[in-house]
């Protein structure tokens, strides 16, 4: 269970991997009167350890971070009953990443270029249990329900298998030498991937690779 301070201030931890933007959200919050940082991390490994030692109301959590993602983290973070709410605050507004963080487990998301009122209200609204979206993440989670889901069919077994060690983390040279091809060919299967299954880069890749089973 949370614990309110004593004079009833919500507890937030945050999760970031920038040191200059927790230090700017913790000053941010601390203008709040209702609100208290009790405690930060760097990314969702140490943010798994904060939480158990502080029991924060909310969570505030970026999702690109090394070791462990925003959405791995939400996700452990949930599945361990932690009596808290976890708030996305990132800069990425596409739908494999919104949809990821909100099939994690995050009740809103907000975008850095958030006006910050609206980060200090976003925190009070998922206290009081409310799922508050930033206008551009609501247009594109929008857009992605009604737009219909890319096929695994549309891949070929070997770029599915490509996609597959992706979503592990592993780098194209591992993927080469558990597949038994040239590193090169690895490169080649994901360029095409992506062209498939209209994505950027690996992070996105992986995202679309977890939401459809691979």
């Amino acid at each position: 269970m949370t614990d309110r301070t004593e004079d009833g201030s919500l507890r937030v931890v945050l999760v970031d991997d920038h040191a200059v933007v927790r230090r700017g959200l913790a000053e941010l919050l601390a203008s709040a009167s209702d609100i208290e940082v009790v405690g930060t991390a760097g990314d969702g490994e140490e943010a798994l350890g904060v939480v158990g030692e502080t029991h924060p109301d909310v969570v505030l959590m970026d999702l690109q971070m090394p070791r462990t993602d925003g959405v791995e983290a939400t996700r452990r973070l949930l599945a361990s009953g932690f009596d808290t709410q976890v708030l996305v605050l990132t800069s990425y507004s596409d739908s494999e990443r919104i949809l990821a963080a909100l099939d994690a487990g995050a009740v809103g998301y907000l975008l850095k270029d958030a006006d910050p009122d609206d980060v200090i209200e976003g925190v009070r609204a998922v206290a009081r249990g409310e799922s508050p979206l930033h206008p551009k993440a609501a247009r594109e989670l929008l857009l992605a329900r009604s737009r219909p889901a890319e096929p695994k069919a549309a891949l070929t077994p070997r770029e599915a298998d490509v996609l597959r060690l992706v979503r592990l983390g592993l780098a194209n040279k591992q993927i080469a030498r558990r597949l038994g091809i040239s590193e090169r060919t690895v490169k080649a299967h994901l360029t095409s991937a992506f062209q498939r299954i209209g994505v950027q880069d690996r992070t996105q890749a992986a995202l679309w690779a977890e939401r459809h089973g691979l």
